[in-house]
C-alpha cells in the first residue's frame, strides 16, 4: 500500500557500481593493475547483487 515510500535499494547499488566501474577505468589507464582488478571484482559482487535484488522483484 506505501509501497511508494520505500527506496530502491537497485538505485542506491547502480551509483556505487558506476562508482566502482569509474574507479577501475582510471586505475587501468595510471598502469595500476592490481587496484583495477580488486576495483573489478568489487563491481562484479555489486553486479550480482543487483541482479539477486531484481529476480526477487519478478518472483512477488
Amino acid at each position: 500500500m506505501f509501497s511508494i515510500f520505500k527506496s530502491d535499494p537497485t538505485k542506491k547499488l547502480n551509483k556505487l557500481l558506476a562508482i566502482k566501474l569509474e574507479q577501475a577505468m582510471q586505475a587501468q589507464r595510471n598502469g595500476d593493475i592490481k587496484t583495477y582488478s580488486e576495483l573489478s571484482a568489487e563491481a562484479e559482487k555489486i553486479d550480482k547483487q543487483i541482479l539477486e535484488i531484481e529476480a526477487q522483484k519478478t518472483k512477488l
